[in-house]
């Protein structure tokens, strides 16, 4: 029996690489101090995995952005609009590499970022792959086996990690019609057999492809492919051990293809699926060589592994196939849990009682290791004192205190059909807000958030240090929201917002001022690129004792004769992007938010907030993997909007917002929420994400992104009105909105200005010709 991981965490314990990218992007350091801090944490990380006891420890599975990414760039997947990068030497691959991630606007070269979508159900953001009818593939970078060699010179024999071809073609796009992206891969799969020899020649043993793919539905066709893929490489490479990777649901569907496989090893969530050991137990159909990765420790969660149960499925799979055909492993890549709890010193963050409940990514190393040696019977004093301690803790947390309120159980046991409807339909409320807002044709807003600058991040840092009093900190607060509201007044913004200079993260803020919320001081997971999240940890039932956002709110509103937005995150985001409690089901805890959120949205009415955003990006993300299980979600999820949203009069106009996700699937949901607008990220896509709301005939107002925030360029005005006029060709221009694709938190104010002032200057056009674009 042997120990395993998919990956671990790149961004460093301490967010060097944050640090590090954000310094390379503004010009303060070159390419090679970048290249010096990824190094670092790529021996960091093999050294401390090994350390661990992991005889399996991964390697590729760094990034200095995106693995997907990663993968296009060594593919020679590059779309043509980037051949200005390719073909100029003044442009190095480094520069190439990142324009595809936020786009580059600099010595004459303006080339909009290549798209990006949540990786599955996760936070996790990845570039979309683009391809074309004719698309060939050209194994253009040696990352892959300088990083195998790398780790070969600290002693360490690595299990090199790369994405599947299957499931790199399905996370991709045709930007051409008339054909599938699947009908490519043919012509992907001497690319792989290139690296994969490149990884022979030097000896390398064992090769993880991740198919995670193989948790969704596939097609006939799609699951041939898989077969086809994987008899290809075990012809070509009979005494290459390759594990395929799987993760986030079961096999399902595909269990018998992936059973057919002939490959060394198959992994197994079991976290998210345990009930697959069982199915292919019972199906008789494992070859007689396959080996078996139990990913029994949970990836994606900050709760420590219950022991007694682990063994259970580890001892069922060795009486099945036996110890020697064992890997014990993670569920999934550990890049989706934060790093090292021995950082958590803070006691009032992380309460001792809660602390004993959790493991961090380092521990769920020490936890892979402990029960491989409680399964063969070693060091068994030691191990079973472990053991021991395990069932402890499980106990302690299943009679907590801290976790159970009878007066939220009572108030969700007492929700009706109506605590989740608007008074009036649509239709009526929208004349009725027309008659309120007074707004022009095609309304200009922000997301919410305006740029966080080093002077707003320190006050807080300063404040909560100690060395700001509380007036200190609010007089610079008030002077910083003047400011902006003075600004976007200037630039003709029709719809205001504060700023949220006070706000932390959209969620963290949140459940900072909730109860059955706790914190880290260095949790931090990566989301894309150089943006870190540092998620709350729910652990116990949620409510609300006193407003969160009014304060603020209403101030902006005293500033302005113009409507200001009231800010809030929603229930399924403040639930999906939290590390939520696995004691109960997740609906109950959602609703349990939804009903905090509905108060506030109640007070914000009464400050005399008419317009309130709540932001739901994470609706789409939180889909099951699978169809069969939507609705399920999609029911409880809807519902706990709609309860948030829906204790205002008919007056008060209700905004939501959701960005980087495909909606064609769910768009009858997005219509059911009944936000009376709603905005989305479009400007990647070109708008394409609008079409499914003009098919659709989508009833209610809607703001489609005209500019990306998350790239530095600013885009002219020409380009905006081009947008909208695409937008106009598809939606009654009545409900049309114009907006950023998302919040402005991580810009600078010089770009935030002209953009937005462009922006404004765009709306005025579109308004100008407005008869035309109807």
């Amino acid at each position: 029996m042997k120990t395993t991981n998919l990956g671990y965490p790149r961004i460093g314990s301490k967010r060097e690489l944050k640090k590090t990218l954000e310094q390379y992007w503004s010009g303060k350091i070159n390419v090679e101090s970048l290249l010096d801090t990824a190094k670092s944490i790529r021996k960091e990380n093999w050294l401390l995995q090994k350390e661990q006891g992991i005889d399996l420890i991964p390697s590729n599975d760094f990034s200095l952005y995106d693995q997907v990414l990663d993968l296009s760039v060594t593919l020679g997947c590059i779309p043509e609009r980037y051949s200005a990068l390719t073909n100029n030497p003044a442009f190095s691959s480094h520069d190439l590499y990142f324009a595809m991630a936020r786009g580059i606007q600099k010595e004459g070269v303006d080339i909009t970022a290549m798209e990006m979508t949540k990786w599955f159900d996760t936070n996790y953001h990845y570039i979309v792959p683009e391809f074309t009818k004719n698309q060939t593939f050209n194994v253009s970078s040696d990352k892959i086996v300088n990083e195998y060699k790398e780790a070969l010179e600290l002693g360490i024999k690595t299990k090199p990690v790369l994405i599947g071809p299957v499931s790199f073609l399905l996370l991709g796009k045709e930007k051409e019609e008339d054909f599938h992206r699947i009908d490519l891969l043919e012509r992907l799969l001497p690319a792989y057999e290139e690296i994969l020899q490149q990884l022979s020649d030097i000896d390398a043993e064992h090769v993880q492809l991740d198919e995670p793919y193989l948790a969704l539905n596939l097609t006939e066709k799609e699951q041939r492919a898989v077969h086809q893929t994987y008899a290809y490489f075990t012809t070509k490479f009979p005494n290459l051990k390759i594990t395929v990777a799987n993760y986030f649901d079961c096999f399902g569907d595909n269990i018998e293809t992936a059973l057919s496989l002939p490959v060394h090893t198959l992994h197994l969530d079991l976290v998210r699926c345990s009930s697959q050991l069982d199915d292919i137990i019972e199906s008789g159909k494992l070859n007689s060589y396959t080996h078996l990765s139990l990913g029994v420790v949970d990836g994606r969660n900050i709760w420590k592994n219950d022991y007694e149960k682990s063994l259970k499925l580890i001892q069922k799979a060795i009486d099945f196939i036996g110890a020697e055909r064992i890997l014990i492993a993670p569920s999934c890549s550990l890049l989706h849990s934060p790093i090292d709890l021995n950082l958590e010193t803070n006691k009032e963050n992380l309460s001792s009682e809660l602390k004993q409940w959790l493991a961090f990514a380092k521990q769920k190393l020490g936890e892979v290791a402990t029960l491989k040696k409680l399964a063969n019977k070693e060091n068994l004093s030691e191990n079973l004192e472990k053991l021991k301690k395990n069932s402890e803790a499980h106990a302690n947390r299943a009679t907590s205190a801290l976790i159970h309120n009878q007066q939220v159980k009572q108030r969700l046991g007492a929700l009706s059909a109506k605590d989740d409807q608007r008074e009036s339909t649509f239709p009526t409320r929208q004349k009725l807000q027309k008659e309120a807002l007074d707004l022009p044709l095609f309304p200009t807003t922000t997301i919410g958030s305006f740029p966080q600058t080093k002077d707003v991040r320190s006050w807080r840092a300063n404040f909560k240090k100690g060395n700001l009093s509380i007036d200190e900190y609010n007089a610079l607060l008030e002077k910083e929201t003047k400011e902006t509201i003075e600004f976007q007044e200037r630039t003709g913004l029709d719809v205001l917002v504060h700023g949220e200079f006070e706000r932390n993260d959209m969620v963290e803020y949140f459940g900072e001022q909730l109860n059955g919320f706790a914190f880290t001081s260095f949790g931090w997971v990566q989301s894309y690129g150089s943006r870190c999240v540092k998620p709350p940890i729910i652990f116990g039932d949620v409510s609300r004792d006193t407003p969160m956002t009014v304060k603020w709110s209403a101030f902006a509103q005293s500033l302005t004769e113009k409507p200001v937005k009231g800010m809030l995150t929603g229930p399924v985001t403040i639930l999906q992007w939290s590390f939520v409690r696995n004691d109960q089901p997740r609906s109950e805890t959602c609703t349990q938010i939804a009903l905090a959120i509905r108060d506030e949205v109640v007070n914000l009415e009464a400050a005399g907030l008419q317009v309130i955003q709540i932001d739901e990006p994470a609706i789409r993300e939180g889909l099951p993997l699978r169809k069969e299980e939507w609705d399920t979600y999609l029911n409880w999820a809807i519902r706990a909007f709609r309860i948030s949203a829906s204790g205002v009069k008919d007056e008060t106009q209700i905004h939501t917002h959701m960005c980087y996700s495909e909606f064609n699937d769910i768009i009858s949901n997005i219509a059911d929420m009944d936000a009376d607008v709603i905005t989305i990220e479009c400007s990647r896509s070109q708008m394409e994400l609008l079409d499914v709301f003009a098919t659709f005939k989508y009833p209610n107002e809607i703001g489609p992104g005209v500019y990306d925030i998350h790239s530095p360029r600013v885009p002219e005005r020409a380009e905006m009105v081009a947008l909208m006029e695409k937008a106009a060709k598809q939606i009654p221009v009545e409900q049309l909105w114009i907006n950023p694709d998302c919040g402005l938190k991580t810009r600078h104010w010089p770009e935030t200005r002209e953009a937005l002032i462009e922006m404004v200057a765009a709306a005025r056009e579109c308004r100008e010709k407005s008869s035309v674009l109807a």
